[in-house]
């Protein structure tokens, strides 16, 4: 089963849709707030939008959303889409800071040749070796403490950004944040 997000947030709005298609339907580019997934929104007549603003597309009554169009293809991204995204997406993960080292606490094999702790951008054997034998002594407790507790280790809370940034935008055969 798909899960569905009731809520996104706007990255940006095109009031007289895409410039190069001869449809002009407005359209809302938008990421869902809990599972991360792009979409092209259909706004109601009418209505204006901020970008950041947080907009209900679930199963109820909308006020703003007249429906959801789909997925929106990166292709189509605008470049205000993509500014917005990256900041969307260092807000959530300073906001979830548990949630992600708790993964670091908690990563394991995928299999005998490849850990999750690898697939974080700048994450290579080395680190994931030291991660591991740091988190059996005692469990992070922040991004900090696991940069104190490792010896060269690039940001973790900047490393975490950009897989989840690759996840969304790339869609990667191993997932690790985004559903």
């Amino acid at each position: 089963m798909v899960k569905k997000d009731d809520h996104a947030i706007v990255l940006d709005y095109l009031p007289h849709g895409y410039p190069l298609e001869n449809r002009r339907t407005p359209i809302v580019q938008a990421v869902g707030e809990e599972h991360l997934s792009l979409l092209e929104l259909v706004p109601n007549r009418g209505v204006g939008f901020e970008l950041n603003e947080k907009v209900y597309i679930g199963p109820e009554k909308r006020d703003k959303i007249y429906y959801i169009l789909g997925r929106l293809p990166q292709d189509k991204m605008t470049e205000t889409a993509k500014i917005q995204l990256k900041e969307f997406i260092s807000k959530k993960v300073a906001e979830q800071e548990k949630k992600f080292v708790d993964f670091f606490n908690s990563a394991h094999a995928l299999n005998t040749r490849l850990h999750q702790i690898e697939l974080i951008p700048g994450f290579g054997k080395k680190h994931m070796m030291e991660i591991i034998k740091e988190r059996d002594n005692k469990a992070f407790e922040s991004f900090e403490d696991l940069r104190k507790r490792v010896s060269g280790l690039p940001d973790p809370a900047k490393a975490v950004e950009k897989r989840v940034w690759e996840e969304i935008m790339e869609n990667p055969r191993q997932r690790l944040f985004v559903l």
